[in-house]
């Protein structure tokens, strides 16, 4: 993963909007709070309108569905996988993930 390029990003949210998508989110302990807290959720099936990345770092990235928003902060490195996957990650001062975000047409393993 390198470090996020807002306008790369951009490109790669606007690309997989409107379509029915594949949602990985996760948040480790540390992510918003010194507390032991977690939020999981593995292929949740999405359909967003509209998504942005906001911030000069750690970013953040909204994504509009029909009813509501999906949100994750904390975000600091990128990839597009080989299945066309957008990986989003958010590491913590010592290195550690403390936040993925995930997005493709391809169900995660």
């Amino acid at each position: 993963m390198t470090p996020i390029e807002i306008e790369k990003v951009q490109r790669e949210v606007d690309r997989l909007a409107n379509k029915t998508v594949f949602l990985h989110l996760e948040t480790t302990n540390g992510a918003y709070s010194a507390k032991k807290v977690g939020a999981y959720i593995r292929n949740g099936s999405i359909h967003y309108s509209e998504g942005r990345i906001k911030g000069t770092g750690p970013f953040r990235v909204g994504l509009k569905m029909e009813h509501g928003w999906v949100y994750a902060e904390g975000l600091t490195h990128w990839e597009v996988d080989e299945k066309g996957r957008l990986l989003l990650a958010g590491h913590d001062e010592e290195g550690k993930l403390a936040v993925a975000c995930q997005i493709g047409e391809e169900a995660f393993e």
